[in-house]
């Protein structure tokens, strides 16, 4: 128990440090006193003796007592400082720390059973989301998940219309619309500034003139597509077989549909382990919720597994459906009509 309030006391820790910048000063090099760091990042030399201390504490940083300095390990600044890195675990804690801020919501919802939308949440939630999942994202999307799609890259390659449904700040679309010049992409979410921070970063990373995002909903989003792809959030929708059936409806005859979920097992003893403690806390937090307070009120959760999916999607209609990749978070799901 020490151990897991440790945890949670850092996580607080975490997301200061990250907001401050002191992991990415500390990630410029060299071994650092408190107060060679505190000018470095523009704070207060006392606090920032506390905090280190603090993050030594944990393991998060390494301390030299001969020296009275500290610095990260290249894998600590991988894991707290490079956004870029496939491991970096800053977005995490960002939106773990929205379960606390919003936990009173969720409470009321526990006793009125209504539910709590994804726009309900505190904001830190949604910028979370996206610096959590754009690593993975990074790692894999381009490089392994879309070519496991049969005969989908070469589509994308010669030039094909693409939905990101539920794209959140649109790191998904923003992605898979630099690495496909020719291809059209359009990124769809019900939450508007959501929507507004895609694009923005559309226009950042120089893909406005084959992206556009637009507010929609899963269920009724217009236009056809070769692929529609669904990133973290099938399992959050109210209706997911009805959400199915629209996108069967928006394909084209030899169209895909992605469907990216967290990874889990199909029976509750197998995902009890970390990544699952992780999942079935952020479900009960977030995930369930935003499905109750929606129609039909599905509840799928975070952990509900390739074969309750597989029950949903082929309701909407899809005959075919495999696993096409997967990692210790995610699962990538294949449906064809």
């Amino acid at each position: 128990m020490v151990g897991d309030l440790g945890a949670v006391a850092t996580g607080a820790l975490v997301v200061l440090g990250d907001r401050l910048g002191l992991f990415k000063a500390m990630q410029e090099g060299g071994k650092l006193t408190a107060a060679e760091l505190a000018a470095r990042s523009g704070t207060h030399e006392r606090y920032v003796r506390e905090w280190l201390s603090a993050q030594a504490a944990a393991g998060y940083v390494e301390y030299d007592a001969g020296a009275d300095r500290f610095h990260l390990t290249p894998e600590q600044a991988l894991v707290f400082a490079d956004e870029d890195s496939p491991a970096f675990m800053a977005g995490a804690f960002e939106v773990l720390s929205s379960l606390w801020i919003d936990e009173p919501k969720v409470s009321e919802a526990f006793r009125t059973g209504k539910g709590l939308g994804w726009h309900d949440h505190s904001a830190c939630l949604f910028r979370g989301t996206e610096r959590f999942f754009r690593p993975g994202y990074n790692a894999n999307l381009i490089g392994s998940w879309l070519p496991a799609l049969d005969g989908v890259v070469a589509k994308l390659e010669n030039g094909a219309r693409v939905a990101d449904v539920g794209c959140g700040h649109g790191a998904s679309t923003v992605l898979m619309a630099k690495a496909f010049p020719k291809s059209h992409f359009t990124g769809f979410d019900y939450h508007a500034p959501s929507v507004d921070r895609a694009r923005k970063a559309a226009e950042e990373a120089g893909v406005s003139g084959n992206t556009k995002f637009e507010i929609a909903q899963a269920k009724t989003y217009p236009g056809t597509y070769d692929l529609v792809a669904f990133f973290d959030c099938l399992h959050d929708m109210g209706d997911p077989s009805g959400a199915a059936t629209h996108v069967k409806e928006s394909l084209s005859p030899d169209g895909t549909w992605m469907i990216v979920e967290p990874f889990a097992h199909d029976h509750l003893s197998a995902n009890l382990n970390p990544v699952g403690r992780v999942y079935y806390a952020a479900s009960t937090m977030i995930c369930t919720p935003a499905s109750l307070s929606q129609e039909v009120g599905l509840g799928l959760g975070a952990q509900a597994g390739e074969f309750r999916l597989r029950q949903v999607i082929t309701a909407g209609g899809f005959t075919r459906f495999r696993r096409a990749a997967e990692t210790p978070f995610n699962m990538v799901l294949e449906a064809r009509p």
